[in-house]
């Protein structure tokens, strides 16, 4: 982006770019992009191609594609469409019908978990009591719901910030050793030799990491029990939801990995004291929720919204740090700051090289993906946008009348930038994707309605 003229307002520079003769023609290309916040800027060309390599069709020069960021605080509209493809997933694989996925999975034992951070010191908090009164912080304070105090320690100098960035280092660990918890639990229940779960069933789940205010994650799981086979196999008859809640709460209480601080004492990671678990229901059932229900449509957009949520830091750091002094010069908190201090130096020390923590300082020490699943849950991101793209690319050759099976797409394109040339654009492009998401809103409130 170019640096922004001193001596003209930014609306000056709307103004200006609003009036320009280009404006159309630049309103199409990020209209098209839905209106992404720092697009891909590509030069090349688009080739349409007979059986026999006669060029029928060229359209080249300029183009913008989607940045793909998930998160809403750096891109609102590709965090929209990740949300989007977030949802199908995590709904294909609870209510089926589609992605390959048999309707029968409503049928199968299904749970949905929470599983926390343990405490490394006391924070400020905002909480309520189950009459809906306020309850003081530990530092003897009431803190509205909107204080940037809540989630900070409230004696920094004894918060454990080294054991804390450890835990979200290996927190994909754990909870790899939490599922193998969960099948151990579930062939005891059974009756069953734990080494042979592999025969009887199979432990399907996605989840998806949310960012606390604290700065460290949860993991929200869809966990669903089938058949050796997967899916289209039928789960045990001993398998029942009440039997794998029990499974999941007595393996994340037993569940425990060691780690060496850098004094070579060892630090012991475990969940947290706040386990939960509910069962799920499907979407059109006649009944009202009772309570510890969730539904599947709820559930999914419950996911969703957790995929792109962010740290509640800037999101100056939602890129790679570069070095010590770039720490210095974050707009992030005190303790986000603390946080990624930390996780850059331990990522200096030998012990600990292979957790790569310098690279995931920007993420205070978390490494995994931010939703990930099992291999036969569902669907993945990858099919979902190659359909999406095969859709839309039979779209076009059906509008310019053009068989797809007669004709060979080819695409040559180079990087050349990312990014708009100046705020302005920027401006415009957020109105735009703000634009877009109120039309859908509307479109989809007509479609409830009728």
């Amino acid at each position: 982006m170019l640096p922004a003229d001193p001596t003209t307002s930014l609306e000056d520079r709307i103004v200006r770019k609003l009036r320009s003769v280009d404006y159309r023609d630049w309103r199409d290309k990020v209209t098209a992009i839905g209106g992404c916040a720092q697009p891909i800027r590509m030069f090349g060309a688009w080739q349409l191609h007979d059986r026999n390599g006669k060029v029928l069709e060229h359209k080249g020069g300029d183009i913008m594609v989607p940045c793909g960021n998930r998160r809403q605080s750096v891109c609102p509209a590709c965090s929209d469409r990740y949300a989007a493809d977030a949802y199908h997933l995590m709904h294909a694989g609870l209510a089926g019908g589609s992605k390959n996925i048999p309707t029968t999975v409503t049928e199968k034992p299904r749970g949905f978990a929470t599983l926390t951070a343990p405490s490394f010191g006391k924070v400020h908090s905002a909480r309520q009591s189950s009459r809906g009164k306020t309850i003081p912080c530990s530092c003897g304070s009431w803190h509205h719901p909107d204080d940037p105090r809540i989630g900070t320690p409230v004696d920094p100098d004894t918060y454990d910030y080294i054991g804390s960035i450890l835990w979200q280092a290996n927190v994909g660990e754990l909870w790899g050793r939490f599922i193998r918890n969960v099948k151990r639990a579930l062939m005891k229940a059974a009756g069953l030799r734990a080494g042979d779960f592999k025969h009887h069933a199979r432990l399907s789940y996605a989840k998806v990491a949310e960012y606390q205010r604290r700065g460290l994650v949860h993991f929200h799981g869809v966990i669903r029990i089938d058949g050796p086979d997967g899916p289209h196999d039928p789960t045990p008859r001993w398998a029942t939801p009440e039997l794998l809640a029990d499974a999941i709460r007595a393996a994340a209480r037993s569940v425990s990995l060691e780690v060496p601080r850098p004094d070579g004492e060892v630090l012991v990671l475990r969940w947290g004291d706040q386990v939960d678990c509910r069962s799920i229901r499907p979407s059109n059932a006649s009944d009202v929720e009772q309570d510890g229900e969730i539904s599947e449509a709820r559930l999914a957009g419950y996911v969703a919204k957790y995929a792109t949520k962010g740290t509640g830091k800037s999101e100056a750091a939602d890129r790679r740090i570069l070095s010590e002094l770039h720490i210095a010069h974050l707009k992030v908190s005190d303790h986000h700051r603390r946080m990624i201090q930390t996780a850059w130096d331990l990522g200096g020390l030998d012990a600990y090289e292979s957790l790569n923590l310098r690279r995931w300082a920007h993420m205070l020490g978390f490494r995994g993906h931010f939703l990930s699943k099992s291999q036969r849950y569902s669907t993945t991101f990858k099919a979902i946008r190659e359909e999406r793209h095969a859709f839309r690319t039979l779209e076009v050759l059906d509008r310019m009348g053009y068989d797809p099976d007669t004709v060979t797409v080819i695409n040559d394109w180079t990087y050349t930038g990312s990014g708009y040339n100046t705020d302005a654009e920027r401006t415009l492009a957020l109105a735009i994707a703000e634009g877009r998401k109120e039309q859908r809103q509307r479109k989809y409130a007509r479609e409830d309605a009728a």
